[in-house]
């Protein structure tokens, strides 16, 4: 971990939200995990907590940028393909608004660089 970093990076784990989980958590059972204190990025460096987000407009890290780009899309990808399993949980109409939204959110780290 280098305190002289001043970029803002993302977590490694996309789409993961611990802040997420935490909350639900919290609110169904009334426990509230500690977050961690410090976290993996997608540059692989080890940073504070503080100093990740998953908001594309905040991400000053350009290899953390990619690597949400290119991890939301796989997921978007590995979304759509699972929903047309038979059996599954969710149908393609909602698993495509579901895609459809992370690919979006993929474009904005894109569109983050320029």
């Amino acid at each position: 971990m280098s305190a002289n970093d001043p970029h803002i990076h993302v977590e490694s784990q996309i789409p993961a939200d611990d802040a997420a989980v935490r909350n639900v958590l919290a609110s169904a059972f009334g426990l509230a995990a500690d977050l961690p204190g410090a976290v993996t990025t997608g540059c692989g460096l080890r940073v504070p907590y503080a100093m990740t987000s998953a908001r594309p407009d905040r991400v000053t890290c350009l290899a953390c940028r990619e690597h949400a780009r290119r991890e939301l899309l796989r997921f978007a990808d590995e979304v759509e393909h699972l929903s047309r399993m038979p059996g599954s949980a969710i149908g393609p109409d909602r698993a495509k608004l579901a895609a459809d939204s992370r690919r979006d959110l993929a474009r904005q780290f894109s569109d983050a660089e320029d």
